[in-house]
């Protein structure tokens, strides 16, 4: 069992005493030890001769390679050699022949190690040098009288790895107890998240395992609150359970829950696979897919959606209201690390205060609209396409934990100015129009213009969020892959802030935020990836018609009327 000390409230030490019967159950620890290690985590294995120190880590090497068939010569005579892992640089050393602590100078083993996983063998002979705050001792021991195979092994962490010990021991016991055991744990790419999956293959069915630790609170950032309370972020993994249970009762495709730790943050879900809704390189939409997506969402928005959700027996979440404040706080964010991105002066208190005001008056409409579910990030990489199923259950869902009651249009902007790739307008008013028709067909007296209007400052507020968080996503937690991105979400910003109702918005922006190619960028930032072939537009939509309908009426004398039509300045 794992047995923690505590140092102000969190783990210091903490150990584990496993029993490996045979070469397999050296394979899955090697397996599990490779899903928790981290780039700059040392990993001192010891023991006597024959203990099995080379073949854990020659396991180990393998699992974080990813290849089963990696050559790993022993590092005895060479003491250190060094791996350019896909995911990771990994240095296997052995300091048998080491003859004391000051030849690791001479070797560069600070330099070597830095910023890589490091497992070391024979780590005593390096005396004191290795006994950093941040380490796991892995200690081997042959057993007398037992079979020559089996092996004790205990397992010491320390510092930030003593956490990560018992979080691999919850993993490994979720794992097992839900019939998993057998199965190849394989890391897939996760979200922008501090989230992490794995494919979960070769047992009884697919699954993916998501690692979703509670998440930790931030400073305080207005009113005593942090970001994520103000932006209303999912905690915990409770919300996504919530919605996936909910969805799937709705005949939408939401992965089927197959086993969860709730405290812990750990579940195993169905796995929709890998084919998506967008094709070729770079990227391009497909319409088909794109399509059924706003059907999927017409479909939600039409029927009566509750605000409190089941999780499970006498645990309830209720969806927070997606208001002002929350979307206020969200476009923020292009303020406080967009501009400085771009290297541009913050604005001014007062200019600040203008920006809230305009923001303010500009989504009060869309807020006080019949809220729906909101599932958020309703875009390319969430949105899986799953042949073998009938009508509107060919959509996957994902990543919907962050999910709120707001206004319609939210999603449906995020669909069709998809952040990751590029939506041309005719495919975006192909999607609004198909929308809009679905909604009409089911409620004759569905706002058509009203949900034009919301739609254009929906995208607009959203588009402004993002260029923030990739802005932040770079300076703050070192994701530079993101900025390729901003071209894209500027161009939709300004496709957005076209419509004449944002017409003082858009005053404010070209007063404030200047055009990347007018500022001076701290770093160099690719051009937008692609532009997908043209999709036919074919009959006049409705969104169209809306816009036609509101010049009608403006031309009638009816401007009250009008003014939720947005309409091409």
């Amino acid at each position: 069992m794992v047995e923690p000390r505590t140092y102000q409230g969190q783990p210091a030490t903490a150990h584990w005493d496993v029993v490996l019967p045979d070469e397999k159950a050296t394979g899955r620890l090697a397996m599990d030890l490779a899903a928790m290690l981290q780039p700059g985590d040392l990993v001192l294995l010891s023991g006597d001769l024959g203990a099995g120190k080379s073949t854990l880590a020659r396991a180990l090497l393998r699992e974080l390679a990813e290849d089963p068939e990696l050559e790993v010569p022993s590092p005895t005579f060479t003491l250190m050699q060094g791996y350019d892992l896909p995911r990771h640089r990994v240095v296997h050393a052995d300091f048998y022949r080491l003859g004391d602590a000051l030849e690791l100078d001479e070797l560069g083993w600070d330099e070597q190690t830095d910023g890589a996983i490091a497992l070391v063998e024979w780590p005593e002979r390096a005396g004191a040098a290795l006994r950093v705050p941040d380490r796991l001792e892995v200690r081997m021991a042959l057993v007398p009288d037992a079979p020559p195979t089996l092996r004790r092994v205990r397992l010491l962490g320390h510092g930030r790895l003593a956490g990560a010990l018992h979080r691999m021991r919850a993993i490994r016991s979720l794992i097992d107890q839900s019939g998993f055991g057998p199965a190849q744990r394989r890391h897939l790419q996760g979200d922008a998240s501090t989230r992490s999956y794995e494919r979960l293959t070769g047992g009884k069915r697919d699954a993916v395992l998501m690692n979703a630790p509670r998440r930790p609170d931030g400073p305080p950032v207005r009113g005593g609150r942090p970001y994520s309370a103000i932006a209303h972020l999912a905690e915990d993994v409770k919300p996504f359970v919530a919605m996936a249970r909910a969805l799937k009762a709705r005949g939408f495709s939401a992965p089927a829950l197959y086993a969860a730790d709730l405290e812990a943050g750990l579940l195993i879900i169905e796995d929709l696979g890998d084919e998506g809704v967008v094709a070729g390189t770079p990227p391009s939409p497909l319409a088909e897919r794109y399509e059924l997506a706003a059907d999927v969402l017409a479909a939600l928005h039409g029927l009566d959606l509750p605000a409190t959700l089941t999780v499970a027996p006498e645990i309830e979440h209720r969806l927070p209201a997606y208001d002002i404040e929350a979307l206020l706080i969200e476009v923020e964010l292009m303020l406080d690390w967009y501009l400085p991105h771009l290297g541009t002066r913050p604005p001014s208190d007062a200019a600040r205060g203008e920006f809230r005001r305009l923001w303010s008056a500009a989504l009060a409409p869309s807020v006080a609209q019949r809220p729906v579910w909101v599932l958020r990030d309703y875009h390319s990489p969430n949105l899986m396409w799953l042949p073998e199923r009938d009508g509107l259950a060919r959509l996957g869902l994902l990543d919907f934990q962050d999910a709120v009651m707001g206004p319609p249009a939210y999603d449906l902007a995020s669909l069709a100015q998809d952040a990751r790739v590029d939506v041309s307008e005719e495919l975006e008013l192909t999607l609004l129009g198909r929308y809009v028709k679905a909604r009409r067909h089911g409620d004759p007296g569905f706002d058509m213009r009203g949900f034009a209007a919301s739609y254009a400052v929906m995208a607009a507020q959203r588009a402004t969020k993002i260029l923030g968080i990739f802005a932040r996503l770079d300076r703050r937690d070192g994701k530079p892959g993101y900025l390729r991105h901003l071209p894209r979400i500027w161009s939709y910003l300004q496709r957005d802030l076209a419509f004449t109702d944002l017409a003082a918005l858009k005053d404010w922006y070209d007063s404030y935020v200047p055009a990347p190619e007018d500022s001076a960028w701290p770093r160099p930032v690719p051009p937008p990836v692609g532009t997908p072939a043209s999709v036919p537009r074919g009959d006049e939509t409705a969104l169209a018609e809306a816009n036609a309908t509101a010049k009608s009426d403006i031309s009638a004398g009816h401007p009250s009327e009008s003014s939720s039509a947005p309409t091409r300045s």
